[in-house]
């Protein structure tokens, strides 16, 4: 159960987040300006596409937690999701990046409902494979460093997709970029599947798993239903209020938190014996202090990071006037990436993980936010910042998801009860919900400067808008975040008192 990985293993894992990131941090970073300047979409719609897909993810994630935690099989909980998922993933890749001769509307219509697809096909992929990480190892030491070799590899997924996507859709579109970017998928999307099925072929769940009461799947998501208006009535709120930012959104805002407040603090406070198996997990995560403060972490942490990436291709190809600097750019980005990821296992062991989260979200946050300040047509110094601060940003999603699996550690030490799967699907649907959040707040601040990619007029207006959203806009949220992870109540230490309490039960249950 405290088994040290070997590196086959590792790397074996790391190449799933490879996979996933050939969609989540490759693919998804061309989006907005596929949807906005091939496609078609005005900025505005695409904001809105991306604030609505997220609201299926808020139910989506948790859902796929429940059911991958009461799975079953002699390939284990997790594994065989991944398994089963990845051709529909590879499927919807393909989809989302590709143009039909629709008309507006129905252009509308078929790119909501190929990009819920592909958020579907991604939840139900990626939340089985997160949570594998916390059953391959109870070791918190050998959870980092597996941490570093997933996002090694998803930086390396995400590399490949954006260093080399502009290039392949100029070959292969041969001056049709929409032809381009489908034909480009179709290869991204073979990678992927190898990619995944090597991870399912090369790890193995150790961890022990408590089992749940006996309630039935179905009975488990009746009782899950009624607490979902706590979950959509607030993400409404907030989009509504993202989206429009006037004042009856703002009273909406204020009257549904308000009211969401009251009933989480009843249900917290109902009598154990009356919970269902759902609703007592929920409320051990909304009792988990750790769980909650990383909650929030993983929220600031993609939209700093979201917002950077979201804008970079509208940045280099009308800021500084070449397009073909973007895919250089995302290559010097991801190789920092890697060794940043990699560097966190020895860092943290050093300085601490939660140190070590403060550094970095400072660090980055200054840096980045140095950027405004560098002068029209200087493309050396938005490499050197934007290296440098890439490099304290690759260091956030690793700490991010070793530390997510020490949450389920406290759960169950605490109370006897382990969800990781609800751990991990909460951890997943707040960094999707970011990214969506980041991705529309970059096209409501270039639609605010009047930006339409189908008018070359419009664009010289809306470069302030991309300058500030380059450096000092994604600057607030690592702050926000730096601040936040001050109050997280885990240290290393403490940690490992944890860790060791539940080795010991373990092994006497077995």
């Amino acid at each position: 159960m405290n088994h040290s990985l070997s590196v086959r293993e590792k790397i074996g894992y790391g190449l799933g987040d490879a996979a996933a990131n050939l969609v989540w941090r490759g693919a998804l970073a061309y989006l907005a300006v596929f949807y906005t300047d091939t496609f078609g979409l005005t900025a505005a719609a695409a904001a809105m596409l991306f604030l609505v897909v997220r609201l299926t993810d808020g139910v989506t994630d948790i859902i796929m937690g429940m059911i991958a935690d009461r799975t079953q099989t002699k390939l284990g909980k997790f594994r065989p999701w991944i398994l089963g998922s990845t051709p529909f993933l590879g499927l919807f890749m393909v989809l989302c990046f590709t143009t039909p001769d629709f008309s507006y509307t129905n252009k509308l219509i078929y790119a909501y409902l190929t990009y819920i697809g592909l958020t579907l096909a991604y939840t139900v992929n990626n939340v089985p494979y997160s949570a594998l990480m916390g059953v391959m190892t109870s070791d918190d030491r050998e959870r980092t460093s597996l941490s570093g070799f997933r996002f090694a590899g998803a930086f390396m997924g995400g590399l490949l997709v954006m260093g080399c996507l502009p290039m392949l859709v100029a070959f292969f579109g041969e001056g049709n970029t929409a032809k381009g970017y489908q034909y480009a998928m179709y290869l991204f999307a073979t990678l992927l599947v190898a990619l995944m099925f090597t991870t399912v072929a090369t790890t193995k769940e150790r961890v022990p798993v408590v089992q749940n009461d006996g309630a039935s799947l179905l009975q488990e998501l009746k009782d899950l239903s009624r607490q979902l208006p706590l979950i959509l009535f607030p993400l409404s709120a907030i989009t509504a209020f993202f989206y429009y930012r006037n004042w009856p959104s703002g009273i909406a805002f204020v009257v549904v938190i308000s009211i969401t407040s009251i009933f989480i603090k009843r249900l917290v406070n109902r009598p154990e014996a009356s919970n269902s198996r759902s609703q007592q997990d929920i409320i051990d995560l909304l009792t988990n202090k750790p769980w909650v403060i990383l909650l929030g972490m993983g929220f600031l942490t993609m939209m700093f990071n979201g917002i950077k990436y979201g804008v970079i291709a509208y940045y280099f190809k009308y800021y500084i006037g070449d397009e073909l600097l973007t895919g250089y750019y995302f290559i010097a980005l991801l190789v920092v990436s890697i060794l940043g990821a990699l560097a966190t296992s020895a860092l943290s062991r050093f300085m601490g993980r939660k140190n070590l989260f403060i550094l970095s979200l400072l660090a980055s946050s200054a840096l980045t936010c140095a950027i405004y300040f560098v002068p029209l047509g200087s493309v050396t110094g938005i490499f050197v910042l934007g290296c440098s601060a890439e490099f304290f940003a690759a260091i956030m999603p690793t700490l991010f998801f070793s530390m997510l699996g020490d949450s389920a550690d406290y759960n169950e030490w605490r109370t006897g009860r382990r969800a990781t799967g609800l751990v991990y699907s909460a951890g997943s649907f707040v960094q999707k919900t970011g990214g969506g959040f980041a991705g529309a707040l970059v096209l409501l601040v270039l639609g605010s400067y009047g930006y339409d990619g189908m008018q070359v007029d419009s664009i010289s207006q809306t470069l302030p808008g991309m300058q500030a959203l380059m450096s000092w806009i994604p600057a607030c949220f690592g702050i926000a975040g730096a601040l936040l992870i001050m109050l997280y109540p885990l240290t290393d230490a403490r940690q490992q008192e944890v860790t060791e309490t539940l080795l010991k039960r373990r092994s006497a249950t077995a």
